[in-house]
């Protein structure tokens, strides 16, 4: 019988455009993309150039302080262009497809027959081992960083997050081969919410996380379990990362589909279509949206996705295409003062409190200015850690390291201050300041 822990703070956002449980079809791309960004701590060092030709499975980069963690290609194919910014920075890294795929074999393995140490260096050979993070620093891992534990959380309770127990469908046997080869590695912690019937996984500990958002998040769930302390580090992997390693096991090969939701209120027909890492973001919405007003596509949740352009590429780490108005050309009489029946607020402001079940387009305004920190408890209402929310964002602001220790930064990641960004009356960027805070923690401590 699994573990049930409550969570009691949080805040659950209706909005309109979920996913119907169905896939959609979408053209296949010609060119597909990895993204160095989307490996958070990760500093590339690119092994191909233009013209070459790559399998499915090769390295198109590494990670220059740890060379042995390499990052394979979603595609085989010919690479077109390495795409740099400001001071030759590794944007992209794009590879024309093959009409018809091919893939290096690394060789069918048995996870239950591996130890911890070979299970390491199938990942890190194959060129998957990047997909792994850790608690501190909720940085992309290495090799040297060996954790104490290692947290995988099936339950994505965020606005309009995708169901992975509909993404699972088929991919059964590939998750338990890749939990059980994570077992060899550390204690596996595998969270889900109290309607996912996945109880009976073998070779972990199941806990079913009941209550509201974020009680999906990984950071949330460490808390609960085994928070991180100084010197410990915890490893942090995504369920559709668990099925790119089992996959890898059975198949010998890199198989990098995942099935994203394309959700929204701008999108005519929320559904999900079954795509591969790197995917242009405009082959994903093309012909799947409105065309009422200015929109913003945001690659990954309304909460904590980047706003792109159809020039951008699906993140490895991306299991939602989320497209909600821009609201620039919202035009309110009174503004305020009136009753705003459509609009949603955490307070008591509007009469969003008197329909918990409505559900709402809610546009990407701010809607107000950055000003002065209000200490009202904001935070702590919808973060249901055991740290200080509102002290802690102040002690980042103030570049109080020892204060930031001590008031729990190791365990925590940009993430879990989503909910109370949404929240904060101040409209400041929360989630940019703790990965500010995260970056020069890890600096300091480097």
């Amino acid at each position: 019988m699994a573990n049930v822990i409550k969570i009691r703070k949080g805040l659950n956002i209706q909005l309109q455009g979920r996913a119907e449980e169905q896939k959609t079809a979408i053209n296949a791309a010609g060119e597909y993309a990895l993204v160095p960004d989307d490996f958070v701590g990760m500093v590339p060092k690119v092994l191909v150039k233009e013209g070459d030709t790559v399998q499915a499975g090769d390295a198109l980069f590494v990670n220059k302080r740890c060379p042995e963690v390499k990052f394979a290609s979603p595609v085989s194919g010919k690479i077109t262009a390495i795409v740099r910014g400001e001071r030759r920075k590794v944007m992209a890294v794009k590879v024309m497809a093959d009409a018809q795929q091919t893939y290096r074999d690394f060789g069918k393995k048995d996870p239950s027959a591996l130890n911890g140490q070979q299970v390491q260096e199938a990942l890190l050979d194959a060129g998957l081992f990047g997909f792994i993070d850790q608690l501190p620093y909720a940085v992309s891992t290495t090799p040297e960083q060996q954790p104490k534990a290692i947290f995988v959380s099936a339950l994505r309770d965020k606005p309009l997050a995708a169901n992975f127990c509909y993404e699972l469908k088929g991919n059964e046997q590939a998750f338990q081969a890749g939990l059980t080869a994570l077992s060899k590695i550390a204690k596996t912690y595998v969270g889900i919410g109290k309607d996912q019937p996945l109880e009976s996984l073998k070779d972990v500990e199941v806990n079913i996380f009941d209550g509201p958002c974020p009680a999906g998040n990984v950071g949330v769930q460490v808390n609960h379990l085994d928070p991180v302390n100084k010197g410990e580090v915890v490893w942090t992997v995504d369920p559709t990362a668990v099925i790119f390693f089992g996959r890898l096991f059975l198949t010998g090969k890199v198989d990098l589909r995942r099935t994203v939701a394309l959700c929204g209120s701008e999108v005519k027909q929320p559904a999900y279509v079954e795509t591969l890492v790197g995917t242009p973001i405009a082959n994903i919405v093309k012909g799947a949206l409105k065309d009422e007003r200015k929109q913003r596509i945001i690659n990954g949740n309304v909460l904590t996705g980047r706003p792109v352009t159809g020039e951008a590429f699906l993140g490895a780490h991306t299991s939602e295409v989320t497209v909600i108005p821009e609201g620039d050309q919202a035009d309110e009489m009174l503004g305020w003062i009136l009753p705003r029946t459509k609009q949603f607020s955490t307070s008591r402001s509007y009469f969003s409190w008197l329909c918990p079940k409505k559900t709402y387009s809610l546009d990407a305004r701010i809607k107000g200015g950055e000003r002065h920190m209000i200490m009202s408890g904001e935070y702590d209402r919808v973060l249901p850690m055991d740290i200080y929310g509102e002290y802690l964002i102040k002690a980042i602001i103030a570049a109080d390291i020892d204060k930031m220790e001590q008031l729990g930064i190791y365990e925590i990641a940009p993430e879990d201050f989503a909910l109370a960004e949404f929240a904060d009356s101040s409209k400041l960027p929360l989630q940019r300041i703790v990965r500010e805070g995260l970056d020069m923690l890890r600096k300091e401590n480097a």
